[in-house]
């Protein structure tokens, strides 16, 4: 009997290359592990305690209480075993765990090995060892409890580059141990996999094929080359190919269908996002997130489906004289985009457990908040596995609805293929810049094709071709951080490109409730409070969201106060509900690449002015926990505990008609919950940044301006100073669209393609 189908057949991981990790010494590597295990320790009762070097021991009889009080604490009941397993688990000895750290800082810039290096050599000595720690001896060397301590009073420490060092080891530690962890799954019962897992069509793209034993460039000619397959450059493949051009749509990232998806947690990062997911600003603030894979950020974004507000368009229009926004016409473009994509919002919409405690919470406190439209084409679409890959296919997304529509419309497509830079008509002029004599025509592209590896994969050897792409018309649609790098390395200089970069800056608060609510299941974003949008009255404020409650997503936000109190927090996984705090930024950053290794950079620090929007966020977050019964609720900030409750809910148990004014349910207004709001008011006076931000919207760094001396692209999308090439993606939004960008990006898209359709001289 054929055996059915369990589960998605996911990609793998390459191996890690010969002499992987010599950036590091054996004693740095050492160091790090001995953090690493500092952070998330093997916990275990004295009596069966082997080692104080790597155990972290408890008095028998206390270990036994935590054990009993975690087991009544979770819902589920896991059993006694499973728990005092979990709690002696140790990171550096699961292969898996000790892979993933050297995969990921084998990614990182060698600048920042060699930073974190020295500091690695320095904890190792008995001078640095003191300076570091108070300690003369060598970190590595200390027991397990010194080692806890000392990142404890890092976590607090009144100089920056301790602070900082906690924060580098705990983040690490966290997100690869909830990645890699079978016993944390084991005792939060989280699934790889979504319950009834039912894998979508896979989409036949055709992708072009060359042969790697020719040393000379293969050409392929087209009408129009669009450099990226996410959310705008798919919207200008179908619009274009439906007008009757051909349509060549090119992308670094590969396909993956849906029996792939969704993706083990260490596997996605690396075949979904830029740089493993992990895109850091130079000064480590931030923390960027960005799909770089077929479909872009489409394939793995939330379904948020949010139309451009009005007070964001009338900005655009006014402030930066692109009275487009205003149009009817842009409405039309937005209405076209919700047509195709089968937006459904309100009823339509299957809220999550969280999602409903936002509306409640609003609901109670006079916020105004409603259901998050999707674009799932009318269907339930009930999984919370979707940044890692959607497996039903029901998020109409680019890979699953505009570029198939471009498909049966004839454009083509390549997969796995880098652009180098646009190539240029040599006999026009060699101005690259406006006022300067004349403009550059954009004529084609070069770049380097990686084909996918002999059993049809891309974690074995994979071989290269140059290709050089004639085209009549050129589109760049490869993100906010990556199409300002294409330009530059193309010969563009203009001032603006690359700066103006919007980011959404985020936070995050959790509670815990008395329900077990599987917190991974469900819709990702299913609602939104709008009642702090516009809190300096010029558009600048936040929008609350319930959130993707992923494990390395979520839980990696919960503060380090000690490795037990983390582990214990997050073996409460299944009751934990969480929500973001997004702030509409006012001031901007900027991307390049790296002189020296070509690589993506990113210089943005959150400001005060938009930490302080995000902080009434997080407030207003903690109110709707409050009230709507919350028996803990942490603000993910550090130096600020949680509030607990001292009793779970919030409703009076006494009739109204026999109640005093002390019987009634004071709300927010409650003295205990006041007095604890009250750090949450003083770290938002004293200490507003609380760095790392997260970012998973960028926008701006190839602004559209109605005059070339303010932005990078002209109101219909060319470049200013050059003929047949054309930007569509988020990074032309004239400043932050204050809600989630997919919509307004495909929408602009759709105008810019249709203007390019008419340049090409075909109606559509």
């Amino acid at each position: 009997m054929a055996s059915s189908v369990s589960g998605p057949t996911a990609p793998g991981l390459p191996p890690l290359p010969p002499g992987h990790g010599d950036y590091f010494t054996e004693t740095q590597w050492s160091v790090l592990m001995s953090l690493l295990d500092a952070t998330i320790p093997s916990i275990t009762a004295v009596s069966d305690r082997k080692d104080d070097k790597t155990q972290l021991g408890i008095t028998d009889a206390e270990f036994k209480e935590i054990v009993a009080k975690a087991q009544a604490s979770v819902v589920k009941k896991p059993a006694v075993e499973d728990i005092t397993a979990y709690l002696a688990e140790s990171p550096s000895n699961d292969p898996a765990f000790c892979r993933a750290v050297r995969r990921v800082l084998g990614n990182v810039p060698p600048a920042a090995q060699k930073r974190l290096g020295g500091v690695l050599s320095a904890l190792s000595t008995r001078p640095g060892s003191l300076l570091l720690t108070g300690y003369a001896t060598p970190f590595q060397d200390q027991p397990l409890h010194i080692r806890e301590s000392i990142l404890r009073s890092w976590s607090s420490s009144w100089f920056g580059t301790p602070r900082t060092l906690y924060k580098i080891f705990t983040a690490i530690a966290k997100v690869l141990w909830l990645q890699t962890s079978p016993l944390f799954r084991t005792v939060t019962g989280y699934p790889d996999v979504p319950i009834n897992w039912s894998p979508g069509p896979t989409e036949d793209f055709g992708f072009l094929q060359f042969d790697t034993s020719v040393s000379e460039p293969a050409t392929v000619d087209t009408d129009v080359v669009i450099i990226g397959s996410g959310c705008g450059g798919g919207v200008c493949a179908k619009v274009l190919a439906e007008a009757g051009h051909r349509v060549l749509v090119v992308d670094k990232g590969y396909y993956f269908n849906p029996s792939q998806l969704p993706m083990p947690m260490e596997q996605s990062g690396f075949h979904l996002f830029e740089n493993n997911g992990l895109v850091n600003s130079v000064d480590g603030s931030i923390n960027a997130v960005a799909g770089s894979c077929w479909g872009g950020g489409g394939s793995v974004n939330w379904s948020v489906s949010l139309q451009t507000p009005g007070y964001v368009r009338k900005e655009w229009s006014e402030q930066h004289g692109l009275p487009f926004f205003e149009s009817a016409e842009f409405q039309n473009c937005l209405d076209r985009v919700y047509d195709f994509m089968g937006v459904v919002s309100g009823d339509k919409v299957r809220t999550t457990y969280r999602g409903q405690k936002l509306l409640e919470g609003s609901r109670k406190l006079g916020y105004e908040a409603h259901v998050c439209p999707q674009n799932n084409g009318g269907k339930e679409h009930w999984c919370g596995h979707c940044p890692l890959g959607c497996g039903s296919a029901e998020k109409q997304g680019p890979a699953v609805s505009w570029l198939p529509a471009a498909a049966k419309k004839g454009a083509t497509f390549m997969e796995g293929f880098s652009v180098d830079k646009i190539l240029w008509d040599e006999s026009s002029s060699s101005s690259s810049w406006f006022g300067s004599g004349g403009k550059k025509t954009a004529v084609g592209v070069e770049g380097t094709w990686t084909a996918r590896d002999t059993n049809g994969g891309v974690i074995g050897e994979r071989k290269t071709r140059k290709v050089v792409i004639k085209a009549k018309k050129v589109i760049v649609s490869a993100g906010t951080l990556n199409s300002p790098l294409i330009l530059h390395r193309s010969g563009l200089n203009n001032h603006h490109i690359g700066r103006n970069l919007y980011v959404h800056p985020v936070k995050f608060l959790g509670a815990y409730y008395e329900d077990d609510v599987n917190p991974w299941e469900g819709g990702v974003i299913t609602t939104i409070c709008t009642a702090f949008e516009n809190l300096d009255g010029q558009g600048h404020g936040v929008k609350l969201e319930d959130t993707c409650m992923l494990p390395h997503s979520i839980l990696s936000q919960v503060p380090w106060r000690g490795a037990l109190s983390w582990k214990l927090s997050c073996l409460r996984y299944p009751q934990l509900s969480a929500w973001l705090s997004l702030s509409r930024d006012r001031d901007t950053g900027r991307v390049y690449a790296d002189p020296v290794t070509g690589k993506l950079c990113i210089e943005y620090t959150t400001s005060p002015f938009d930490a302080s929007l995000n902080f009434e966020g997080i407030i207003a977050l903690a109110k709707i926990a409050y009230v709507t019964g919350a028996s803990e609720i942490d603000p993910f900030l550090p130096g600020v505990e949680p509030f607990v409750r001292s009793s779970p809910g919030s409703t009076p148990s006494t009739p109204p008609e026999e109640a005093t004014e002390e019987d009634y349910d004071k709300g927010v207004k409650d003295p205990l919950f006041e007095k604890w709001l009250s750090t949450l008011l003083h770290q938002r006076d004293n200490a507003p940044l609380c760095p790392p931000y997260i970012s998973a919207h960028q926008m701006g760094t190839c602004r559209m301006s109605s005059k070339p001396e303010n932005g990078v692209v002209d109101p219909k999308g060319k470049v200013w100073g050059t003929e047949g090439l054309y930007v569509a993606d988020a990074s032309v939004f004239p400043s932050a669209s204050g809600v989630n960008p997919m919509v307004t990006n495909m929408a602009i898209a759709d105008w810019i393609a249709n203007g390019v359709a008419r340049d090409l001289g075909k109606k559509i």
